[in-house]
């Protein structure tokens, strides 16, 4: 399998990938409809919420967290988890964009 040129992309497609490739698994998906749907930082267990052993859960946050997606804070002995609001916010423009420039003309195959 080849490598990927990621080189030959702007930083743009490049960012909106990695966002879209993090968020591209159904358990990051649950987690992150948790998280806004607490419309606070999730400083509890998510592994009972969700019904995932915990290192599967700090495996998939990190991956949130690495996309700029959330974003964590220490607190005692636990980490806190947010939505991280300009990137969650240029996330939605960047798509809202991709999704806006097409137009069925009903031309195509």
């Amino acid at each position: 399998m080849g490598i990927t040129k990621t080189e030959i992309f702007t930083d743009e497609q490049n960012k909106l990938a990695v966002q879209l490739k993090a968020i591209a698994h159904p358990a990051r998906i649950a987690i992150l409809q948790h998280i806004i749907a607490a419309k606070a930082c999730i400083c509890g267990d998510l592994a009972d919420e969700l019904g995932l052993a915990q290192p599967t859960i700090s495996q998939h946050l990190k991956e949130l967290k690495n996309a700029g997606l959330i974003q964590g804070t220490i607190e005692g002995v636990s980490v806190c988890y947010c939505i991280e609001p300009k990137a969650w916010a240029n996330l939605q423009k960047e798509l809202n964009v991709l999704f806006s420039s097409y137009k069925d003309l009903n031309s195509c195959c």
